[in-house]
């Protein structure tokens, strides 16, 4: 059996992901609420919404992305390509990255569903701010970063200023305790979760996921579970990095990285639920 008590951190900025919103801002501390400019790391686009972003980059007059090793384009919805419209999408996208000399384009044979690749890659790490035109973009909450998807204008700003603006959201720290049964994995503690707060019970909140439950989870239920949190309303899914998180990363980070991790903070809870 296993058990999740869900509780909401009204004090901020001590929590893992108030500490990463800290770190990127070059602030002490934040609360809810607070508007901040923050540093992106990897900025991510796709087939679908690359395209868009590129029409507005071109419309701003910008002559480069801000980092060719921090913009990230992945060729994953329409490839192969399906139809014409399909295939003038890929080539925009293609010629972009030719253009801009952009180190991480994957395209037809060498990419795979940027949410699974970005990981394996070692493009995505702890303690970092990740943006991408995806709604699922908050996957990458799973080795300890802010990440969270934006629409194919705020892409653009990105890859020309490096920076985007975001409200601090409040979090909801969920602990699952107990052992997990037997099939029992990651997708299915995430459904029993939107199931019980509902499809918009986190939104615009941070999604904390802790307990032993949770760290009985390999990556791949990891990954899963904060892939999923958009689909509660949430800003983002997080979990604080621990052994497993770091023997998955050691090998395949691409660059240096800082572990952000929460500090024990008095909360209140909100519901308790079994399962």
């Amino acid at each position: 059996m296993v058990y999740f008590a869900a509780k909401r951190r009204f004090a901020y900025g001590h929590d893992i992901n108030g500490k990463d919103s800290c770190r990127t801002y070059g602030l002490e501390s934040v609360r809810p609420g607070d508007l901040v400019n923050a540093r992106v790391d990897i900025a991510l686009g796709n087939d679908i919404t690359a395209p868009l972003a590129i029409e507005e980059f071109k419309k701003s007059g910008a002559r480069k992305v801000f980092d060719t090793r921090r913009v990230v384009l992945v060729l994953d919805h329409f490839i192969p390509n399906k139809d014409i419209q399909s295939a003038m999408q890929a080539k925009t996208v293609r010629e972009f990255a030719r253009e801009h000399e952009i180190q991480y384009f994957f395209d037809t044979g060498e990419m795979g569903i940027e949410h699974a690749l970005l990981p394996e890659k070692g493009l995505v790490l702890p303690g970092e701010v990740i943006i991408g035109a995806d709604s699922h973009t908050c996957t990458y909450g799973a080795v300890g970063a802010f990440a969270t998807g934006v629409g194919s204008t705020d892409f653009a700003a990105a890859m020309i200023t490096g920076e985007l603006w975001f409200k601090v959201p409040d979090t909801i720290k969920f602990i699952y305790k107990g052992k997990l049964p037997r099939w029992v994995g990651g997708k299915d503690l995430i459904l029993y979760t939107i199931g019980r707060i509902g499809v918009d019970g986190a939104l615009y909140k941070a999604m904390e996921f802790a307990g032993p439950a949770l760290r009985a989870l390999d990556m791949s239920g990891r990954l899963t579970m904060c892939n999923m949190a958009t689909e509660a309303g949430a800003k983002n899914g997080i979990i604080e990095p621990d052994d497993i998180t770091m023997a998955y990363i050691s090998d395949r980070a691409v660059r240096d990285y800082e572990v952000v991790r929460g500090d024990p903070m008095p909360s209140i809870p909100t519901c308790m639920s079994t399962r």
